[in-house]
């Protein structure tokens, strides 16, 4: 008899009850249908596909073909799943010949419930060979495309391969596809649809809140000071992600850090591999006689990372885009304990973005699409309505009121904009000399274009050489501006090309030029709010009121623990850190912490005792519920 979805959730699985969408996903594709999920970073997206796999293989419907971007993914995963007892293999460069060999004849013995493989291998013309075989003696039940987004172009993890799958319909149109990601805006769906061919697909959009991430953005002054004391004041000894743009500024930060007592590693694409990956084991797997790892890394890093215990993800550049933000601050807090998203950007960010924009070899028309994108990331950055509300309306999420959606009455009061709102500053004349001064440096250089920094040293009276050269202390405009500061002035600047009144050519120096927008400003007698700049000590500490924000440094796991269940959880996890050890594991995948602190606090006397608990499935409870018990009871015994 086949076994119930639920069913299979609490047995294999250990969890009691299907979370959101995941039981109309799991019933719609079990029944045969094509799905298009999407679904948060920790949501359970992974369930979606692995419990149908069970279920339609005990139907005698044959293997699921996992088809994932990562090799350091698939092994995870597929560790996962032999831990709680489910016959899974991969398929990727890191088995030999032999291995890769042993495990397709387990394919054909019908032994294996799920294969990973990656989109390339997909491809091969052995592989798919192989898939045929399989096709023809009804042993492919399923394919599930993890990390969809990658098949369009205007996601933030384009991969040309995930374009080819759109064969696996033509090739094989009785057998269910899938397709799985935790972020893509409207643009994106469509893409993935159309490239997919997934246009008779149910759609399963859950909602893309975290409401366990705090979020935070602060402007850029000395940013690797601001950095430092943003981990120091408020993460010291937790797990975490920095983000960098570049290669040299994830050794620099690295190196910063580790000055200053953080454990910190690099990673990024120019390192050795056995390097990047050691470093990624260690921020993974973890060594309890070792502080937690702070990961320094480019965006090479992160895709498929499931540990869930990182506290934080801090930006120290600006991403591209907010999808690519929104799946990189989410790998944070994937335990559903408080966790943050700090991003630290200035005018410089603007600039090199755009840049990028610019001067790629990408048609205009995508230029344009990416445009729009680093505006809608511009305007969260200097927005002071709620980040998340800006975020939510970003993805059309559903769980928006309308008049929310319009980010005029929605409060999270888990950013710091709700918690600490933003002062702001009619900033209307300030605005109108600096567009001003621009059209003044223009006319007395006709042909020629000047960056921010020249045009804020006429308005500031600074007599430059270059002010000198081109005698733009001559202008109208030259000192008018002297009551403010350098900073305050980027900051009016760094708004006003956010709104559009301001354009940035990228080719010519980074030169200014005022736009119609700016222009129908000048002469309108309309008001500007603009955010204003946080005194100079505020900065450092990257917010108003930053021990307001300061996250509890005791997971939400712990709370409740006595003296008795806090030595009872310590002694679980060497326990658990031995196990992961002996099985090359990351130690979450033995058991989270959720349900460590959970047997640390019920303190059980017997295994019926442990079955109860979210997390301990049928396989981990016969595997390792006697040790368990011995852990438990040997803490009992020392009181």
């Amino acid at each position: 008899m086949t076994e119930s979805p639920l069913y299979v959730l609490n047995t294999v699985f250990g969890y009691p009850a299907f979370r959101g969408h995941q039981q109309a996903v799991i019933e719609h594709v079990v029944a045969g249908g094509d799905a298009l999920v999407l679904m948060p970073t920790g949501g359970g997206k992974s369930l979606c596909y692995q419990i149908p796999a069970l279920v339609r293989q005990q139907a005698g419907k044959g293997i699921t073909l996992v088809i994932s971007p990562l090799i350091a993914l698939m092994h995870d995963q597929v560790g996962a799943l032999r831990e709680a007892g489910v016959t899974a293999d991969f398929l990727n460069s890191s088995l030999s010949i032999s291995e890769a060999n042993e495990i397709e004849q387990r394919l054909f013995r019908g032994e294996a419930t799920l294969l990973y493989a990656a989109p390339e291998r997909v491809n091969n013309p052995r592989f798919l060979g192989m898939l045929d075989s399989l096709y023809e003696r009804g042993l492919l039940s399923l394919f599930a495309i993890d990390e969809a987004h990658c098949v369009s172009q205007w996601g933030h993890d384009f991969r040309p391969e995930y374009r080819s799958l759109v064969m696996l319909h033509e090739r094989f149109p009785a057998t269910p596809r899938i397709g799985l990601t935790a972020t893509a805006d409207a643009l994106t769906r469509a893409d993935i649809v159309e490239r997919l061919q997934l246009q008779n697909a149910a759609h399963f959009v859950s909602s893309f809140d975290r409401p366990n991430i705090h979020y935070q953005i602060v402007e850029k002054t000395d940013v690797r000071k601001q950095l430092q004391h943003y981990i120091q004041s408020e993460h010291s000894g937790e797990a975490g992600i920095v983000y960098c743009l570049s290669r040299k500024t994830v050794e620099e930060v690295a190196g910063l850090l580790c000055e200053h007592g953080v454990r910190a590693l690099p990673y990024h694409a120019g390192l050795d591999r056995e390097v990047r990956q050691r470093n990624q084991d260690a921020f993974l797997k973890g060594d309890d006689t070792l502080p937690p790892v702070v990961m320094v890394a480019t965006i090479a890093f992160g895709m498929g990372i499931d540990k869930p215990d990182v506290r934080f993800v801090a930006h120290v550049d600006m991403p591209k885009n907010i999808e690519g933000y929104y799946q990189e601050t989410g790998r944070a807090g994937r335990d559903g304990a408080p966790a943050k998203a700090w991003l630290c950007y200035g005018l410089q960010d603007v600039i090199s973005q755009k840049r990028m924009i610019d001067e790629s070899p990408a048609a205009d028309a995508y230029k344009e699409v990416m445009r729009g994108k680093l505006d809608a990331l511009l305007g969260l950055a200097e927005t002071v309505d709620c980040r998340r509300g800006r975020l939510l309306a970003y993805f059309d999420d559903q769980s928006l009121s309308l008049e929310a959606s319009t980010r005029l009455a929605y409060r999270c009061n888990n950013c710091d904009n709700c918690q600490s709102p933003p002062r702001t500053w009619d900033a209307a004349l300030p605005a109108r000399k600096l567009l001003s001064c621009i059209y003044r440096i223009l006319q007395a250089s006709p042909g020629l274009g000047f960056s921010g920094t020249h045009t804020i040293e006429v308005l500031r009276g600074k007599l430059t050489v270059a002010i000198e050269r081109f005698k733009h202390q001559s202008v109208s405009t030259f000192g008018i501006g002297a009551d403010l500061s350098e900073t305050v002035w980027r900051s009016v600047l760094r708004q006003l090309i956010t709104r559009g009144m301001v354009q940035v050519d990228v080719a010519a120096y980074n030169a200014l030029h005022v736009t119609h927008v700016g222009r129908d400003f000048l002469r309108s007698d309309e008001l500007m709010l603009l955010r204003k700049m946080p005194e100079k000590n505020e900065r450092m500490q990257g917010s108003k009121s930053s021990k307001k924000f300061s996250s509890d440094k005791t997971s939400k796991t712990d709370l409740s623990l006595s003296t008795q269940g806090e030595r009872i959880l310590r002694n679980l996890k060497t326990w658990r850190a031995a196990v992961a050890k002996e099985h090359g594991l990351p130690a979450y995948v033995i058991f989270h912490d959720a349900t460590l602190a959970a047997i640390a606090e019920l303190a059980p006397l017997s295994v019926e005792d442990l079955s109860g608990i979210s997390g301990m499935g049928a396989r981990k409870l016969a595997a390792y519920g006697a040790d368990l018990l011995r852990v438990v009871d040997s803490q009992r015994d020392d009181e």
